[in-house]
């Protein structure tokens, strides 16, 4: 398929902007995750202050997460282009609301996690005191959410990708320029009608 005559409708600024901001600090957080080992491993000195690095960034990202839910409550997204196929549609559907969901359990669950240890949260060198008491099986049960699920958001995220790049690179449908924030198609603006210009009645000629 080598595009479309019929454009497809695109996001607004605001919820474009916030999608490639979180989408790529999100990338960079779960890599940080995966690499804590290494980074800093278990028993140095630098590991301490390597997870409350992470910890910060997560509460930052939960922040920004939350406004773009926000933004999204209170702007309708476009619906999806109706010259795609139905199962495209309903995968991309589904394969959305999983991705919010991730978005909302990892950044948590890590969270909830560090209010049960007795470490608590350090944010940017400011102790946060933990709201729970310290337990080691209550930590494990979160901690242990927090970690598939960010192999489960890792997956969705490069099938996301590859879905993007589909339509981007073979498909050449427009449906990647939907979340593209300064292209695309936007919603035209509406013209104001033509009024109507007045003109002199035409006179009858008078015959002798």
């Amino acid at each position: 398929m080598q595009g479309h005559d019929v454009p497809a409708p695109h996001y607004d600024r605001v919820a474009a902007i916030l999608h490639w901001l979180i989408g790529v600090a999100l990338l960079g957080q779960i890599t940080f995750g995966f690499l804590l080992d290494d980074i800093a491993p278990r028993g140095t000195v630098s590991r301490a202050p390597v997870i409350n690095l992470h910890k910060s960034f997560g509460i930052v990202l939960g922040v920004l997460i939350v406004l773009r839910l926000a933004w999204r409550l209170a702007h309708r997204p476009p619906a999806l282009p109706s010259f795609m196929p139905l199962w495209q549609r309903v995968a991309a559907r589904w394969s959305h609301r999983a991705l919010y969901g991730c978005m909302i359990v990892m950044p948590l669950s890590g969270y909830i996690a560090s209010n049960f240890s007795k470490y608590g949260v350090v944010f940017f060198g400011f102790s946060l005191k933990p709201w729970g008491v310290e337990s080691k099986p209550i930590y494990a049960v979160f901690n242990g959410v927090h970690v598939v699920t960010a192999w489960i958001f890792t997956a969705l995220i490069v099938v996301h990708v590859l879905g993007a790049l589909r339509h981007l690179l073979v498909e050449r449908d427009g449906v990647f320029r939907r979340m593209w924030p300064w292209g695309g198609t936007r919603q035209p603006p509406a013209r104001e009608p033509l009024r109507a210009t007045k003109t002199e009645p035409a006179r009858s000629r008078e015959t002798a």
